[in-house]
């Protein structure tokens, strides 16, 4: 069974791969652009983007491998800024996600581990409705208390597209830790999770939407474990002359986690306010 779920999920992880592959080889640069909606959900689209949530989770306190499921923390506060550089062939995207953690067990609070990565969309891969990028992805050191005290090194791919009222897309991550591989406990390695993260919005009208939310899988390289959550977002985008306003409430729990050997949530909510401003404002 283990045998067959793992190909079952090496098909699917190449088909996302290829669905990038052909996309940013077939797509071709159009007149078409995005609504005020669609561009307002779109951390690809090329504008500057501060972001300010607060989320609030508690976790399953179940078994795993006959051992109490590992606690993740329970309450977060999140900026999140984009930048877009624009030159002749090409958008540099880069997004920066600060998070400040609190353990209300321990009473243990700080900064997370950071991450920063540049999304890389040449233009041929930009058809104004959608486009696909790749680019680095760095995580630096947070406070030992609520992070990991290590850096790390990466990339991310996203693929976005615009189809009438909807708006979905992919988002890949993957890092290794920077640490002494003979500092690492038997059993583990220095390549994090596989960050696999399908995003799906639908328009309501008037700037009302309905998605899934920061539904992130992460598929465990050590255990050959995947975590699965699921959620759904409700908001509302604001659209103004010089930039939109996007708010909403997410509230997400676990689908698939039993034999994961990481945290997994109960249920968590967030709630999000998002300003978006053109890249040349």
């Amino acid at each position: 069974m283990n045998t067959i779920l793992f190909a079952l999920r090496s098909v699917v992880l190449a088909t996302l791969l290829a669905s990038v592959s052909a996309w940013a080889q077939d797509a071709e640069p159009v007149e078409e652009e995005q609504d005020d909606v669609s561009k307002a959900l779109d951390s690809t689209a090329t504008q500057w983007s501060f972001q300010f949530a607060w989320q609030q989770t508690d976790w399953k306190t179940d078994m795993v491998n006959g051992q109490p499921r590992p606690q993740g923390l329970d309450n977060f506060a999140q900026v999140r800024i984009v930048a877009p550089f624009v030159f002749e062939k090409f958008t540099l995207l880069p997004r920066l996600t600060l998070r400040h953690y609190e353990n209300s067990n321990t009473g243990d609070n700080g900064l997370g581990n950071s991450e920063l990565f540049g999304l890389i969309v040449p233009k041929k891969w930009d058809w104004g409705r959608g486009r696909v990028g790749i680019g680095p992805l760095v995580t630096f050191p947070g406070n030992d208390k609520v992070a990991k005290d290590e850096w790390g090194y990466g990339f991310a791919a996203a693929a976005v597209n615009t189809s009438g009222n909807w708006f979905y897309g992919l988002l890949l991550t993957q890092s290794w830790r920077a640490v002494d591989p003979a500092t690492l406990p038997v059993g583990t390695s220095d390549t994090n999770p596989l960050g696999i993260a399908p995003f799906l919005n639908y328009q309501l009208g008037g700037g009302w939407y309905v998605g899934n939310g920061d539904m992130v899988i992460n598929y465990d390289w050590d255990s050959s474990e995947v975590y699965m959550p699921i959620g759904v977002r409700f908001g509302k985008v604001v659209p103004g002359r010089t930039g939109s306003w996007n708010m909403y409430v997410e509230y997400q729990t676990s689908l698939i986690y039993d034999d994961y050997p990481g945290a997994a949530k109960d249920s968590s909510w967030r709630f999000n306010v998002t300003r978006t401003l053109p890249a040349g404002f």
